[in-house]
């Protein structure tokens, strides 16, 4: 009954620290897509994220793109840039103090320097495609200076397009308590992998 109890406990902490607003990029549907040079709405377009905690703990929220633009030729995505704004960063699971304080926290030297770096860039250099509106996109995500090769699946679905994407913040000097620099964390640790959600409407 005690191990019945402690599981039960488990779930429940575990469905709190869901991101109710993260798509399932498994779940989408490709369309076929025509050649073109396709614009970003920045007014619609934007990007999740979520960090957890070595505990069950997490926390999400969202940021602004300030341009973006992307090619397909010959039914592959040939090339795009998308700028994000890292001065938008906002919180969604957290209100009043503690959101505005973690907010603040983000955007300074512990993590991503937003006063010296207010822009974080996305580029595509090539595409594979699995399926129609389907492809396996290759590029560079470049935080605080830094520019490191990513590799994500991006689709076209009814509801526009959408990418999930992981990366290592150690890559990109992001240091506070990441398992790469300090040692003996415990429960205190932050995981190194941040995980983006990207929705994109497209004019």
């Amino acid at each position: 009954m005690r191990k019945l109890f402690t599981l039960l406990i488990l779930i429940v902490l575990a469905s709190c620290n869901t991101n109710p607003n993260q798509s399932n990029i498994q779940q989408a549907q490709g369309v076929a897509t025509a050649d073109n040079i396709y614009n970003i709405d920045t007014s619609q377009s934007q990007i999740i994220w979520t960090g957890r905690e070595v505990s069950t703990s997490s926390h999400y929220g969202t940021l602004d793109f300030v341009s973006g633009n992307f090619e397909i030729s010959n039914g592959l995505i040939v090339n795009g840039e998308f700028i994000v704004d890292m001065t938008s960063i906002n919180n969604q699971d957290m209100e009043g103090d503690s959101k505005e304080k973690l907010e603040g926290h983000l955007k300074s030297d512990d993590f991503f320097s937003v006063e010296s770096h207010p822009s974080a860039a996305i580029s595509i250099n090539s595409s594979e495609l699995i399926s129609d509106g389907k492809w396996k996109v290759s590029g560079n995500l470049s935080i605080k200076g830094f520019t490191h090769p990513v590799d994500f699946e991006m689709v076209r679905s009814e509801n526009g397009w959408s990418a999930n994407l992981v990366f290592d913040r150690s890559k990109y000097d992001v240091r506070f308590r990441s398992g790469s620099f300090f040692e003996n964390l415990g429960d205190k640790l932050i995981y190194d992998d941040i995980e983006l959600s990207i929705n994109l409407t497209t004019s």
